[in-house]
């Protein structure tokens, strides 16, 4: 399934889908308001029960990608969800959120941004991420279009290596060091068509059949957490490829493959994957059958 607010950033006028963008906040909040009127409201008690029904346990390294407004009415929000999280993986465990400051296309993100300021650039990737990108303690990953925040013992290891990779999903990346760790990927509300960013490690882990990378290396700066600014080199995706993806296509495979589990957390459809599990199946059926995010069903 492709993501579909790309194509439509890619099509529609700046101001039309700003406005489409607006209308659709205006209608969850609304949703929201009435759950919380009837009395139908999460706890940090509930998310914690749920957590540990579906497999998350303390010591783990759990990377999550969320929907606030999917969940349902949650008792002060993105805050509790956080709070939630931190105390299921425990102070032996590392927590993991993407922090992109770019929510749709790399491309142009890359063109119209300057530097990237690992402590002021905030996230465009939902409250929940914003609201734990700055929880004292928590380590930002030094990457201008991938960043990744951590906070636990391993949180040092997990971004160290993200700084001045030419790709942002290489085998330092944090999401590849998720996967060493052995550990777990919560999608929260969305699915891989919008939250897809493990599936890239596929991707640079191997001489990839699709030219997934725009042709232009670009420079970028980046101002590391003492205000000393960097110039580095970067790839993004190429976006002719990113309107080809059908991430979603992919999960009744990992499904039947033991790689993930699907769940429900409040009133949202979530999925719970192993990393490792899951980029083993990547590579495993890229290898045989010639399965990607491009070609769910293989190649003819």
């Amino acid at each position: 399934m492709t993501d579909f607010r790309v194509i439509a950033k890619s099509i529609l006028p700046s101001f039309i889908f700003d406005y489409y963008k607006q209308l659709k906040k205006n209608r969850k909040n609304a949703s929201l308001n009435s759950q919380k009127e009837s009395g139908n409201v999460l706890t940090k008690t509930d998310l914690m029960a749920k957590f540990r029904e579906i497999g998350i346990n303390e010591g783990d390294s759990l990377l999550v990608h969320s929907s606030l407004s999917k969940i349902g009415y949650v008792e002060n929000g993105a805050e509790t969800i956080v709070d939630a999280l931190l105390e299921a993986v425990g102070k032996t465990g590392n927590l993991l959120m993407p922090s992109s400051p770019n929510a749709l296309l790399q491309l142009d993100f890359i063109r119209q941004n300057e530097i990237f300021d690992v402590k002021n650039t905030p996230s465009k990737l939902g409250s929940v991420t914003e609201n734990f990108r700055k929880r004292v303690g928590v380590k930002r990953s030094l990457n201008a279009t991938e960043p990744v925040c951590v906070f636990g013992p391993d949180a040092e290891y997990l971004t160290a290596g993200h700084f001045k990779e030419l790709t942002p999903y290489s085998a330092n990346s944090p999401f590849y060091r998720l996967i060493e760790k052995n550990g777990k990927i919560l999608y929260l509300g969305v699915t891989l068509a919008n939250a897809g960013t493990s599936l890239h490690t596929l991707e640079d882990a191997v001489d990839f059949c699709f030219s997934v990378y725009y042709s232009e290396v670009f420079k970028t700066k980046i101002k590391d957490e003492t205000g000393t600014i960097h110039e580095v080199e970067t790839k993004v995706h190429n976006p002719k490829y990113s309107l080809k993806r059908r991430c979603d296509e992919l999960i009744p495979r990992f499904i039947e493959e033991g790689v993930c589990e699907k769940v429900m957390i409040g009133k949202a459809e979530s999925y719970l994957f192993d990393a490792k599990k899951m980029f083993d199946s990547m590579l495993r059926n890229y290898q045989e059958k010639g399965i990607t995010m491009y070609t769910p069903n293989g190649k003819n």
